[in-house]
């Protein structure tokens, strides 16, 4: 039976009024995600259209998840609301501060060594405030909600930018900061700007060895990592109905690398296989009555030109298996291109690991089409060229996995079985040599591959691939091998082809699992204490931030970032993971990988107190030390990347009062404007190139600031000469009491006072 039943039924009962209704009030067919959309209003029936990038709307999502990693913060914040429940179903997971390094077990047993104080705070916490509670070990969040919490029609929002993973089972599933989850944990709304929609239509039917991965991978490509900026990428057509319910998370889980809101798929039949065999016949009974509202209405899907912003079409029979990277996941490069391409960038074409898992790509379905790979190798006489490494998504795909043979297949080849977690997927991989800082390639099913990202190793050079594509590159070795046309070796010095992969969608003899590693919270948490002390340097309680109020004068520049700068670069992952809980210690970390545009060194700043240069966190702290409010400014696409607070929560900290920008990535934005920072954008985007290393900048008319009037900011040169630019926001009236409060948590604590 489903968790949360009663919820799921109660949004599906509601559901014909507040589509119809809203039907009526647009006046035209409604796509699957605009019905989802508008059956969540916080006030209920629709009484206008909305407009596509640009209305700010109020929702009610139905459920909140949350990883470790952030869970510490987005928890820290919920202990300021004053609330004793939370309002909404919550989850939080403990998948992201586990290293893979030795294996699964002994890995897992260090992470609770290390992390203990952090994995007992988080439990605790959950029980006092009525939140399930998932332990370490019991998999990846993104797969664990696929397998528990996904319900077709339903809106979640989580901690993670991968929370979008759920859109495989038809959800609108939104990654979010943390103070976005305590809004909705606190039992207030959730505001978002009503996305704009993409429509990706597929034909045809993939087969051999293209992927679900590819079909983003090729999107990827196509729209770049800002292309899905404010929108709602939807998929549909006959590929999209032939694909796997888990092959649909795949495609929806990379949306978060082209910057979309999220991606969904209309409700179909491998949605209903997937919830049978999950043990939730109960949803898929109830999703039977409204199959009709769980999907878009026929006229949509039929002139799709009509209903979406923009259309991409892609054929999935002519569609060649891909590889994007390095250093960006929308670089693509199809099998049989490889070569050229390698040899004329410099990339290494020998391939040093293969690593299969991640949220991305861990389901069954994954690993039984790799494992048909890698089974080929050991009948064929292959011994892996490359080192190999599987990541399953959940103990109960991996328990599963167990069961039937799968992973003993890849223990075969000597690959290493990493506990049920992120891993190398977001740093957490203590990888041999890595401090070597050699230039090496690596291939993954992963979704990110940003510089640095997996080994913390800026000359690995990280290609994302699909599951069987990464076995295949990994057994032979070479970036450039293409399983369409290329052969190998073998230990005896015959030249042997691998055969087009198979795998099962679901397992032949159903799920199963011994311990799933749930823990359900008490029902009554109030006698429960969360202890956090005052010397640890793991957690700390947090301080209102105080209002930066109308009056900002003499604003020091404290770095003007070059180029990318992802949320990796504002605040690391890997080993930094480790002060999650803790905002003094991991600011530290903060803007030490930007790369300062007028050195185009990281971590090495000029300070206009003292002339010298030191690191940004030391820099940053001695002006706000002085009482020097500083800014930050940077190009396009700022924060892209996972969905981490700490990225605002660091330089709001440490006493950065505005960033200005070229363009901002989706979530990014919203931290900054949730922890009470100007997030600005340059109204003229070459006005980036007036802003000189030892700048001071005065905000002419920042008493008078208001929703869609660009902010007046004077920038003074140290020769004396002046600029005065005008600098764009998107803030509405209540973003900006936000600002004024101090941070939106602020405002929510003095309600509920």
């Amino acid at each position: 039976m489903a968790f949360d039943i009663e919820m799921i039924k109660a949004t599906y009962a509601r559901m014909k009024d507040r589509i119809d209704a809203a039907r009526e009030i647009v006046g035209r067919p409604l796509t699957h995600a605009e019905k989802i959309l508008y059956n969540h209003l916080w006030d209920g029936v629709a009484t206008e259209a909305y407009e596509r990038g640009k209305s700010y709307v109020d929702f009610a999502p139905d459920r909140i998840a949350c990883q470790d990693a952030t869970a510490q913060m987005a928890l820290l914040q919920f202990m300021q609301a004053g609330k004793n429940k939370v309002a909404v179903p919550t989850t939080v997971h403990c998948d992201h501060l586990i290293q893979a390094k030795i294996g699964a077990d002994k890995d897992l047993q260090e992470a609770l060594n290390q992390s203990s104080e952090v994995f007992k705070f988080l439990e605790s916490v959950s029980n006092k405030y009525g939140i399930g509670f998932w332990k370490p070990g019991a998999g990846i969040i993104h797969q664990v909600v696929l397998e528990n919490y996904a319900f077709p029609g339903g809106m979640m929002i989580g901690t993670d930018s991968h929370t979008v993973n759920a859109g495989g089972l038809g959800m609108v599933a939104i990654g979010v900061g943390g103070a976005d989850a305590v809004d909705v944990m606190a039992g207030t709304a959730w505001e978002l700007k009503f996305p704009k929609l993409i429509g990706v239509k597929l034909t045809g039917k993939l087969s051999g060895w293209t992927a679900p991965k590819d079909v983003i991978l090729k999107v990827a490509d196509i729209l770049t990592v800002k292309g899905g900026t404010g929108a709602i990428v939807e998929y549909f057509g006959e590929g999209a109905t032939s694909m796997s319910c888990t092959g649909k998370g795949t495609i929806c889980n990379m949306g978060a690398e082209i910057g979309a809101t999220t991606s969904t798929f209309g409700y179909d039949e491998s949605m209903e296989r997937y919830l049978r065999a999950t043990d939730r016949d109960d949803i898929a009974d109830e999703a039977k009555k409204y199959k009709e509202y769980l999907t878009a209405d026929a006229e949509v899907y039929a002139d799709p030109e009509k209903y979406f912003d923009e259309l991409i079409e892609i054929n999935l029979d002519e569609l060649l298996p891909h590889l994007n990277g390095p250093f960006t996941p929308d670089l693509g490069t199809p099998v049989g291109e490889m070569t050229e391409k390698a040899t004329k960038n410099g990339w290494p074409l020998e391939v040093e690991w293969g690593l299969i898992g991640s949220c991305t790509n861990s389901s069954y379905e994954d690993l039984s089409r790799a494992a048909s790979v890698a089974k080929q190798a050991l009948d064929k006489g292959l011994v892996t060229k490359a080192e190999f490494g599987i990541n399953p998504g959940s103990e109960q795909v991996r328990y599963t996995a167990d069961r039937d043979g799968l992973l003993q297949i890849f223990e075969d080849l000597d690959a290493t079985i990493f506990t049920n977690a992120c891993g190398p997927c977001i740093g957490q991989w203590d990888r041999k040599g890595a401090d070597e800082q050699k230039k090496n390639t690596i291939v993954h099913s992963f979704n990110r591959n940003f510089a640095k990202r997996a080994d913390g190793n800026p000359n690995t050079h990280a290609f994302v691939a699909s599951p069987e594509l990464v076995a295949a590159i990994a057994i032979s070795g070479k970036l450039d091998f293409n399983p369409l046309t290329d052969t190998i070796i073998n230990k005896d010095g015959e030249e042997v082809k691998l055969d087009e992969p198979t795998g099962f969608e679901l397992p032949p003899k159903g799920f199963d699992v011994e311990d799933p590693g749930y823990q359900a919270p008490v029902e009554d948490g109030n006698g429960i204490e969360v202890v956090v002390k005052s010397d640890s340097n793991r957690l700390q309680l947090l301080t209102p931030f105080t209002p930066l109020g109308d009056t900002i004068t003499g604003a020091k520049l404290l770095i003007k970032a070059f180029g990318k700068c992802t949320t990796d670069h504002i605040s690391m992952a890997g080993p930094w993971l480790r002060f999650r809980g803790h905002l003094d210690n991991i600011s530290d970390n903060c803007l030490i990988g930007a790369v300062n545009a007028y050195n185009q060194e990281t971590n090495k700043v000029k300070s206009q107190l003292t002339g010298a240069y030191d690191a940004v966190p030391a820099t940053q702290r001695a002006y706000k030390e002085a009482g020097v409010k500083t800014i930050v400014v940077g190009d396009h696409n700022y924060g892209e990347g996972s969905s981490r607070e700490h990225a605002a929560m660091e330089p709001r900290h440490l006493g950065v009062a505005a960033v200005l920008v070229k363009s901002f990535a989706r979530i990014h934005e919203t931290n900054l404007k949730k922890q009470g920072m100007l997030a600005l954008t340059f109204a003229n985007e070459s006005d980036y190139d007036l802003i000189q290393e030892d700048d001071t900048f005065n905000f002419l008319d920042l008493n008078e600031f208001a929703p869609e009037k660009p902010l007046t900011i004077e920038v003074v040169h140290a020769d004396g000469s002046k600029d005065v630019i005008k600098a764009n926001h998107t803030y509405n009236e209540n973003q900006i009491k936000w600002y004024e409060a101090g941070s939106a948590l602020n405002l929510i604590a003095a309600e509920n006072a």
